[in-house]
């Protein structure tokens, strides 16, 4: 998946004729998954996969995928990334707005200017979770929330972490 970024997640199937629910990771969800438009994968040999229909039912995204026409078709893309280029993906206007990609590799530290170590991966389970490498091994795990990251500063190349009693303790 590198430098692609990730806009959603094929999850399990829905009825017998090929729907799929899609776990989003895209503000834009009716532009991304458009009727017609052709996603990338990663696994890139599961793609490139064009959307047939989208519809939504009971709050998730079903999508119907041109050549996908049966439950078993669709539970064999189950967990399969959908992603685009970067360069698809204009700039938001929201200044807390990052990608992925904008946000590892960039040193962390606290408040008072200790080092916590470099973001190396940013995970989506639920909630956006910063994984942090730290200098001497191991990982921190931080959730990205602006009360806990108040600052992100790309040009810098770092982020501040406002870290409560015991996140930060390696256990």
């Amino acid at each position: 998946m590198k430098d692609q970024l990730v806009i959603g997640r094929i999850g399990r199937p829905h009825g017998i004729r090929g729907e799929i629910t899609i776990d989003l990771r895209t503000d834009d969800p009716e532009s991304r998954f458009a009727p017609g438009s052709e996603l990338a994968t990663d696994p890139a040999d599961a793609g490139p996969l064009t959307i047939e229909r989208a519809r939504w039912h009971s709050g998730r995204l079903l999508i119907g995928f041109a050549g996908v026409a049966d439950r078993d078709a669709a539970e064999g893309l189950r967990g399969t990334w959908l992603v685009v280029d970067p360069a698809d993906i204009g700039d938001s206007d929201d200044p807390d707005d990052f990608h992925d990609s904008q946000l590892i590799g960039l040193t962390a530290v606290t408040v008072a200017g200790d080092d916590i170590g470099t973001v190396s991966e940013v995970r989506h389970s639920g909630q956006d979770l910063l994984i942090i490498a730290r200098p001497g091994g191991g990982e921190a795990l931080v959730p990205f929330v602006t009360a806990l990251v108040p600052e992100v500063d790309l040009a810098s190349g770092r982020l501040v972490v406002d870290p409560p009693a015991g996140l930060l303790d390696d256990q």
